[in-house]
């Protein structure tokens, strides 16, 4: 079964100077182990598709599954769930908190769920398995670079053993050699762990590390 399912989704956004399809009947299937890469212009809905696979969003029409379950038929506590124990998510932008260490950063999603006993050990693990210096863990973000903040976020993406990781322009604030780097850890983390990776990129570089890509244009999926 995959773990994210699109059947004829649109998301439609109502504007006073009219309504902006954002996705228009979209259907796929993404498949456990998968490395995917969604491509498209500026405005062609990638955004929009990567929130709607992180619950983020929910569509205008049509079904979205993610591991399993309905979104149209979860509320926002059920949603909110959902994306704790199921979803990793990597940004263009890091959203590391200031005020907290490193390892504080990446344990703080453990913390939400309750998981304070053996915490900071996981935390500490997975800040290994991305490559970070032990002794940047007790670092600040804004002490660090920007590949190292970056490895920092998907470790926080991974701390919880999610279904997928969702990654936004992971490489879009990074220089070349610091982006392959970046994608280097990523296709590691597929290859051998097994983790299922969406990737939204403009990059056509890109493509050579992903098992597919999906183009979108106009919020139609194009093959």
């Amino acid at each position: 079964m995959p773990v994210i399912s699109f059947d004829a989704v649109r998301k439609v956004y109502p504007l006073p100077g009219g309504d902006v399809v954002a996705l228009d009947g979209v259907d796929l299937a993404i498949e456990k182990g998968e490395f995917v890469l969604i491509m498209g212009p500026s405005g062609s809905g990638k955004s929009t598709l990567l929130n709607i696979m992180g619950s983020l969003d929910v569509p205008t029409s049509g079904e979205v599954t993610i591991a399993g379950k309905k979104i149209s038929r979860m509320s926002d506590d059920e949603l909110t769930l959902l994306r704790r124990d199921h979803i990793g998510f990597v940004f263009q932008q890091f959203n590391l908190i200031p005020l907290l260490t490193v390892v504080e950063n990446v344990e703080y999603p453990l913390i939400l769920k309750g998981r304070q006993n053996g915490a900071r050990k996981r935390a500490e693990e997975v800040l290994r398995a991305v490559e970070l210096a032990e002794t940047h863990f007790t670092h600040k973000p804004n002490e660090l670079s920007g590949g190292q903040q970056q490895r920092v976020a998907i470790a926080r993406a991974l701390v919880n053993d999610p279904d997928f990781l969702l990654c936004d322009e992971p490489t879009g604030n990074l220089d070349s050699k610091t982006g392959t780097a970046i994608m280097a850890l990523l296709t590691r983390m597929n290859r051998e762990e097994g983790k299922t990776v969406v990737m939204v990129t403009h990059d056509p570089r890109m493509t050579k590390y992903a098992d597919r890509t999906i183009q979108l244009i106009d919020g139609r999926v194009v093959e």
